[in-house]
């Protein structure tokens, strides 16, 4: 880590420029100012850096010093997430509640879960295993349903040479000690670190072949989701985006739950967090909370985090993933992170692109679906991650370029539909607009598990509800009288 300290030279809202920048790296974590307010550097030239700040800027002046940490944004990965509520950089609310009533207040540095809680871990390993990255070392019954599996680091592969017995130990004790080939020792805790922006490394990607059952007849039915697959949600104002993500949170059969409310309405968060500690989760009669992680980043939150929060997310359900769970991430709504990266991109003084978002818009969309998917992780387990991403496209038009852009990354489309909204039809999913690429894959599971005849019923039934949609448009033009029987028969059904 280099000595150097920058220096503020400009402060635009969320972006900082600083001078005397040269040994610092990009993505690199850094302090700002007196207050030490959170930052990450975005760019690079020469000696001047441009920065992102994670926290409101007022009262930051130029002149102030900028100060390195060596890293880059970095989670902190262990026993305590599950149950907690964070915020767009993974500070725990409740812990900041206890600070300042009503507001995060600035500078209040990089929190975390709990340090000082007391886990009762269970150590599996001996002296003299060689482990390899992704091994499990210990676990800990973090909630009834969920085990918690500490793994070595991705990094890390060795021979251990120390280790301490089951007990009772916080987060930063060292449980196991590590020789590597070259001699290092490696202390392994409870808890390990991971940049958010790199996805965790897996053995390989396996091919989807089973549904994710939510629960929900419409989307079971006709437009099945997969483990590990990728789904958008758009619809207008008051379509029943975030309601249908509480359905899927509440009834899916995964693992682990991890809600992301990105950019929301302040008022829709306090009622999931109102909400879910409240409800009984179906498999375990106990509460929901104790398999579910939320990231609270409302609309009057620091714009830099909200563009944080999904990653944050991502990161949260790949460690889990890496345990062997199947996990659901729900992101309400990718509209609002896409409109931090437009503001961001403003003030970086970026060319815009298409409605003023900037040009990387699709490849950021696609970096975030990407991270997805069916796998065989380091220690031998199959598991998944299956992103759910809502879509608020302004004023309910398609056509804009973050629902386009979406569309060309996820293989699930459930279209909630105004017009069905209106006419209190829930959840509203439009049967002609949407569709779901995973049908063929899943034909095999649906066979084995429900019927064969369940496709092509599903088939015949998509084919009813076209011929009636056409059936509609020759009636409002001559009168339902001049249809023939059959056909009045397809309007009725």
């Amino acid at each position: 880590m280099s000595n150097q300290v920058g220096i503020i030279k400009l402060v635009n809202g969320p972006v900082v420029k600083g001078d005397h920048m040269a040994s610092f790296k990009v993505n690199e974590m850094v302090t700002v100012g007196k207050q030490k307010l959170i930052g990450e550097v975005v760019s690079l030239e020469g000696n001047e850096a441009t920065i992102q700040v994670f926290e409101e800027t007022e009262g930051l002046r130029a002149g102030e010093e900028v100060y390195p940490t060596g890293a880059p944004l970095s989670l902190t990965l262990g026993p305590g997430m599950l149950g907690n509520m964070f915020d767009g950089i993974q500070r725990p609310l409740k812990q900041i509640e206890k600070i300042s009533k009503n507001f995060i207040p600035e500078g209040i540095g990089l929190l975390s879960i709990d340090p000082t809680s007391p886990w009762e871990v269970k150590v599996v390993v001996k002296e003299g295993d060689v482990l390899a990255p992704g091994s499990i070392y210990a676990t800990i019954q973090e909630t009834l349903s969920i085990e918690h599996r500490l793994m070595v680091p991705p990094t890390i592969r060795g021979t251990v040479v120390e280790v301490k017995p089951s007990g009772i130990y916080t987060l930063n004790d060292v449980i196991v000690k590590l020789a590597t080939e070259e001699g290092d020792i490696h202390e392994l805790t409870l808890v390990q670190k991971w940049p958010v922006r790199r996805p965790r490394p897996i053995q390989k990607r396996i091919p989807i072949y089973k549904p994710l059952i939510t629960g929900q007849r419409v989307i079971d039915t006709f437009f099945p989701v997969a483990k590990g697959g990728t789904v958008g949600l758009p619809g207008g104002f008051g379509t029943g985006k975030t309601v249908t993500q509480h359905q899927l949170a509440k009834w899916s059969d995964a693992d682990i739950i991890v809600y992301i409310g990105c950019g929301e309405r302040g008022n829709e968060m306090t009622n999931v967090l109102e909400e879910f500690p409240a409800l009984i989760d179906p498999r375990t009669n106990r509460p929901l909370m104790e398999r579910t992680i939320l990231i609270a980043n409302t609309s009057n939150m620091p714009v830099a985090a909200r563009e944080a929060s999904i990653y944050t997310g991502i990161t949260m359900a790949e460690y889990f993933r890496d345990m062997g769970y199947d996990v659901a991430i729900m992101a309400d709504s990718t509209s609002r992170w896409a409109e931090a990266l437009r503001e961001i991109s403003g003030r970086l003084e970026e060319m815009p692109a298409e409605e003023g978002y900037p040009a990387y818009l699709p490849s950021r969309l696609a970096q975030f679906y990407e991270r997805a998917g069916c796998v065989t992780t380091l220690n031998n387990h199959e598991a998944s991650v299956t992103i759910i991403g809502a879509v608020s496209p302004a004023g309910g038009d398609f056509s804009e370029p973050v629902t386009e852009n979406t569309k060309r990354f996820v293989s699930a489309f459930l279209a909630l539909d105004k017009k069905l909204a209106y006419a209190r039809h829930y959840p509203a999913i439009n049967y002609l607009t949407s569709y779901s690429g995973y049908v063929s894959m899943l034909e095999e599971w649906y066979r084995e598990n429900v019927s064969s005849e369940m496709l092509p019923l599903r088939a015949k039934m998509i084919r009813l509800l076209q011929e009636e949609e056409k059936l509609n448009e020759i009636v409002q033009l001559v009168g339902e009288d001049v249809l023939p029987n059959d056909q009045h028969l397809v309007l009725e059904i």
